[in-house]
């Protein structure tokens, strides 16, 4: 029963939750959206829903500076809650208004998004980094859509971390700023590992993935104290896995077979 009360199965829920955590803490919500998913599958096909069309708007309203760095983090609570699917469901839709995008997968750990999209998964970033690859052979060209491109993670490393706060790091994604009008990073879990924090240092900001009936509050307040203190700037939510009624709410949407492990091990059609 305590377990059932501490998770979150709205947006009202996470609201009222974060609003008592952090009222007068210095946290600045730019956008509160909601995604529409079926985990395990690429759901692309609903990028014109008004889900995926307002958390696009919302996104994009965020940066009113046309001269802003537009490298946006995504990441979640813990593995399994949809933000390699929300990664992917942002960028098409960002793509879709004709903008270029670039899809970067950061979780060198537990790297899924090259057999979600039905990609070689090497070379890629890791390759990158250490110098075995140029970016021309890394990048993957008009995947879905013309204005999308898509870096894979590549080579699972050793040192994940060390690879993702290396200059080398630092100088490939402001070399891609210069061409590319948004980029998005496919995190790791924010309470897992610390690479997602590592790399929120060379984003603008951070969209935070919470699963339904999934994410508790304690995991969710952990990742929120530990942004805030690497001082990375929270754009908004995903809350993930529910679905639309004619009855303008949301019901849980639930699946056995999760588990918060997170590692080189472990099944990878998890939702991520």
């Amino acid at each position: 029963i305590t377990l059932l009360l501490s998770r979150m199965y709205s947006q009202k829920d996470i609201m009222i939750f974060l609003a008592s955590m952090f009222i007068g803490g210095g946290f600045e919500y730019l956008c509160s959206f909601v995604q529409q998913a079926v985990f395990g599958t690429v759901s692309w096909e609903y990028s014109n829903s008004p889900l995926n069309i307002g958390g696009r708007t919302n996104l994009m309203f965020s940066f009113v500076d046309s001269d802003a760095k537009r490298v946006i983090g995504i990441t979640s609570s813990v593995k399994g809650e949809g933000k390699s699917i929300t990664s992917i469901n942002l960028a098409n839709a960002i793509a879709e208004t004709g903008k270029r995008v670039l899809l970067v997968e950061c979780d060198l750990r537990l790297p899924t998004m090259a057999k979600r999209l039905n990609l070689k998964s090497e070379p890629g970033l890791s390759n990158l980094l250490v110098g075995l690859s140029s970016s021309s052979e890394v990048v993957r060209r008009g995947v879905l859509r013309a204005t999308l491109d898509v870096l894979p993670a590549g080579a699972i490393p050793p040192n994940a971390s060390e690879l993702l706060q290396s200059s080398r790091m630092q100088y490939t994604i402001e070399k891609f700023s210069e061409y590319y009008d948004y980029i998005l990073l496919d995190l790791p879990p924010v309470t897992v590992v610390s690479d997602a924090l590592i790399v929120s240092r060379l984003t603008a900001g951070m969209v935070v993935v919470v699963r339904s009936d999934y994410a508790t509050k304690a995991v969710l307040g952990e990742t929120m104290r530990q942004l805030k203190y690497v001082n990375a700037k929270v754009l908004g939510f995903v809350f993930n896995g529910v679905k639309e009624s004619a009855g303008n709410y949301y019901k849980k949407y639930y699946r056995k077979g999760y588990g918060y492990e997170y590692g080189y091990g472990g099944n990878e059609d998890d939702g991520k």
